[in-house]
């Protein structure tokens, strides 16, 4: 990999899965709320309900996406999902009841000396949505992505181009996140680049696997058997590599034959 290609993956900026799925279920929730002129807001017109909703959604979405990553460092999605519905809703919460205030007080009162007083009347309304909201997310989460192989005569798949030089030409095995650096696992050894898993899922398309964690990405031809203990299965991988299957896959993995 070459000195500029490696400055142009540090700072490509780049959108990953779970904000664009929490930007959607925003963008879908905020129509739904102006559409049934939610808490109140009979009186006004469509285009100002939208006005209103769909950017203290948005606003809403990015903060519950930084509020789960941290969130994720402390809890196990997968071994706790109802108790992380809590949590992140307990952590967005405060922050949004403030925004929401202001926001609705910027729209609707013109008298400026009540609006404080209010501020205790947004704690049930934002809770309710936030918690809504997370729950969505955490459990819509639940479908790992799966890549496939290449179709005939098709362009093989980008991430081939991120091996190492030692490493070209060999089979990949797994992807293994790695704080920011991904392992990549091949029948050729290990090594180490600089990427993010949820940009890596996308460039592996075209070869067939699955993400079977949120730190892995395995090919489908490398499983060489299954084991359980705790509660959660384990992939053996060609090579002896073991791979965790999280609770929140594996349904969607057994289901589709990965064992």
């Amino acid at each position: 990999m070459t000195a500029a290609g490696t400055r142009s993956d540090v700072v490509r900026i780049s959108i990953d899965r779970g904000l664009l799925r929490g930007l959607g279920v925003a963008l879908a929730a905020g129509v739904l709320l102006a559409l049934t002129e939610a808490f109140g807001m009979g009186g006004t017109s469509l285009m100002f309900r939208l006005g209103y909703w769909l950017p203290i959604m948005l606003i809403g979405a990015l903060w519950g996406h930084l509020c789960s990553m941290l969130v994720e460092r402390h809890l196990d999605l997968d071994r706790r999902p109802l108790l992380a519905v809590v949590t992140l809703t307990a952590v967005m919460s405060g922050p949004l009841v403030v925004m929401v205030w202001a926001v609705t007080g910027w729209f609707f009162d013109d008298d400026r000396s009540v609006v404080l007083a209010r501020l205790p009347d947004f704690i049930g309304p934002v809770l309710v949505v936030t918690g809504t909201l997370s729950a969505l997310n955490v459990f819509l989460g639940r479908t790992p992505v799966q890549t496939h192989a290449a179709a005939a005569g098709a362009r093989p798949a980008r991430f081939l181009d991120r091996l190492p030089f030692r490493l070209r030409g060999s089979a990949i095995r797994a992807v293994q996140s790695e704080d920011h650096y991904l392992r990549i696992h091949t029948d050729r050894g290990s090594d180490l680049i600089l990427m993010r898993l949820s940009d890596a899922l996308t460039e592996l398309e075209g070869l067939e696997g699955a993400q079977t964690h949120r730190s892995w990405w395995v090919a489908k031809d490398a499983v060489r058997g299954v084991s359980r203990g705790d509660g959660r299965a384990t992939l053996t991988l060609e090579g002896g590599i073991e791979a965790p299957v999280s609770r929140r896959y594996a349904r969607a993995l057994r289901e589709a034959g990965w064992y």
